[in-house]
């Protein structure tokens, strides 16, 4: 693969091989591949590099949310222990003040037990004084969110990981600046990563 002013040749055999393109957008007289908008999950290096670079490309996130919402639920409980699986995958809550980050200071990144995506920087912590891990802002948009009904008369704003649609905990709107958000996440959702 080679690029040159912003064309990516490619061989035809390898992107059908590979299914990252369907045959029916490849030229079948040259190896010019037109890329439609729709299959952009392609990972591709830049330009100038070789075949051969040593450098990993970094993972897509669209193309790891789909390696991680095709696995099965077994896979899950293989992958996560008991309380982890029952927090992400069942959209359960562990009990006040007993999860492993309720009351951690330690600096670092707290990421996604389930695919590892960085969801929270340590500096937006803060005690909510709820018994649970709690942060003004989440890294980037790492984190999405959706209208929770599971309790009828109290609606609340669950959040999930963008990446693997882990369930986190909710937000409410009464956090410290600059947000005024508190992400109130269970710890067993969440893998600390010491600076």
């Amino acid at each position: 693969m080679a690029t040159r002013a912003g064309i990516l040749h490619l061989s035809q055999a390898n992107l059908v091989r590979s299914s990252a393109i369907p045959s029916a957008f490849l030229s079948s007289s040259t190896s010019l591949v037109s890329i439609p908008r729709s299959l952009k999950k392609v990972s591709i290096r830049a330009m100038g590099s070789s075949a051969s670079s040593s450098q990993r490309p970094e993972p897509v996130q669209d193309a790891e949310k789909v390696k991680f919402n095709s696995l099965s639920e077994e896979e899950w409980k293989k992958r996560l222990n008991d309380q982890q699986y029952y927090v992400t995958r069942q959209k359960g809550t562990e009990r006040a003040f007993t999860g492993e980050y309720w009351n951690t200071k330690t600096p670092g990144i707290y990421h996604c037990v389930c695919c590892d995506t960085p969801l929270f920087e340590s500096k937006t912590k803060f005690d909510s004084g709820t018994g649970w891990p709690s942060y003004y802002q989440p890294v980037g948009n790492n984190v999405k969110s959706k209208l929770d009904m599971s309790i009828i008369f109290m609606p609340r704003t669950e959040v999930l990981c963008a990446v693997c649609d882990a369930h986190l905990g909710h937000v409410f709107d009464d956090g410290p600046p600059p947000t005024g958000k508190r992400y109130c996440i269970n710890s067993a959702s969440l893998k600390l990563k010491p600076e």
